[in-house]
């Protein structure tokens, strides 16, 4: 705990004078990003830099439900090209399907949501002729 500004001292003398010799302990040393330039440095300010960083650390979205919905569908077929097996694009299909049928059963708030089931075999025949793993004979 810091001890209390004595009277008679600027408060900006009283600060430096903490912040020195918090330094000086080497107090700020295990701080994350220690010694490290500010990675936001060469970006033109932006007053809600810290919002919008907010947002990414939490994977928040400040989109309308139909649209994250949309946008997360998009995600989906693009993760399926790059599955490493049928099953893996299988699944990343019927996750994001599931969800967009739910959508469809209760629209959520916001715009259409202008989407169908994407049909699980044409992702997974589109998958192998882009060079994912043949049909497993049995």
């Amino acid at each position: 705990m810091t001890e209390r500004k004595p009277p008679g001292v600027s408060f900006e003398s009283w600060v430096d004078k903490q912040i020195r010799e918090a330094a000086e302990r080497g107090d700020f040393k295990e701080l994350p990003g220690f010694g490290e330039p500010l990675p936001s440095l060469d970006r033109p300010y932006d007053e809600l830099w810290w919002i919008k960083q907010k947002m990414h650390r939490e994977k928040l979205s400040a989109l309308p439900p139909a649209l994250a919905l949309r946008k997360e569908a998009e995600d989906a077929l693009d993760a399926a090209s790059k599955a490493r097996s049928e099953r893996q694009v299988r699944q990343i299909i019927e996750d994001v399907n599931k969800k967009i049928r739910e959508a469809l059963r209760m629209p959520p708030a916001g715009p259409p949501l202008n989407l169908t089931p994407f049909d699980v075999e044409d992702v997974v025949r589109e998958w192998r002729e882009r060079g994912g793993s043949p049909p497993l004979t049995q």
